[in-house]
């Protein structure tokens, strides 16, 4: 099997988060960064299939170069070769922008499966894998928790709501959006580190790629909630009072 894994980096968890002085976004300079948590499970799910069935596993990552760090750390933790799609405003494009130029960058090679991780920790849209899904025309499935290789297809194990599950059978070529917690991820050994360096690692350019990176939408502006309180007294009957009180909660507060 060859299978594409798609990989973001975003700031780390821990990371001090302040608004940049245009209001755009947040201060790069206070980051951090790692490997989005998502992506990781569906690192780790493309090493495991790999394992048990043969084959290759490609990372393509797109974003500014800084990205090449978490692509060499997936890389010391057993994916065969790298894409990198490098450009410095591919890390807060729209989901269709960035699936477009993940699109362009897989569509060079044949491929039998792609994965993703289920969203981005940073942005979170939850769209990039079904959009790239629909640009490279193949099948999708989202929110899987197992994957089964079978002859010319495979059988996945999706979460629906409510503690459901639903048993699909898809042909290859497929995309699947990758559930956190499916697996438990591994960490680089000194080995894989080393054997990273050797590891194959392309740069391309969307104008290599002949993308335009026109984005469908726009962040107008950054900023922090502001924290206010606000007091109402409800006179009348305890009755009139009472009515009064579910009218704002519902109408107002909205959580009735």
């Amino acid at each position: 099997m060859k299978i594409f894994v798609c990989l973001k980096q975003v700031p780390a968890k821990d990371s001090l988060l302040r608004v940049d002085e245009t209001a755009g976004w947040i201060r790069e300079s206070d980051l951090t960064h790692e490997i989005n948590e998502p992506d990781a499970f569906a690192l780790e799910e493309g090493l495991r299939l790999k394992e048990k069935h043969g084959g290759e596993v490609v990372v393509v990552g797109a974003g500014p170069a800084r990205s090449a760090s978490a692509i060499r750390e997936a890389l010391a933790k057993g994916a065969d070769r790298a894409i990198h799609v490098e450009d410095d405003s591919l890390d807060r494009l729209d989901s269709f922008t960035t699936a477009r130029a993940l699109a362009a960058a897989i569509r060079t090679e044949p491929f039998d499966l792609v994965l993703t991780g289920l969203q981005s920790d940073d942005l979170g849209y939850g769209q990039t894998g079904v959009i790239l899904a629909e640009l490279l025309k193949v099948p999708h499935a989202t929110l899987i928790m197992e994957v089964q290789k079978l002859e010319g297809s495979v059988k996945v194990k999706r979460e629906l709501e409510a503690g459901w599950f639903q048993y699909v059978e898809m042909a290859l070529p497929a995309l699947l959006t990758i559930q956190s917690g499916i697996n438990k991820v591994r960490y680089a050994t000194l080995m894989g580190i080393k054997k990273a360096k050797t590891k194959e690692l392309k740069r391309l350019t969307p104008a290599d790629l002949g993308v335009d990176l026109t984005p469908r939408q726009r962040i107008q502006r950054v900023y922090l909630p502001q924290k206010t309180k606000q007091t109402q007294i409800l006179t009348g009957t305890p009755k009139e009072a009472a009515t009064a009180l579910i009218q704002k909660l519902k109408f107002e507060a909205r959580i009735l």
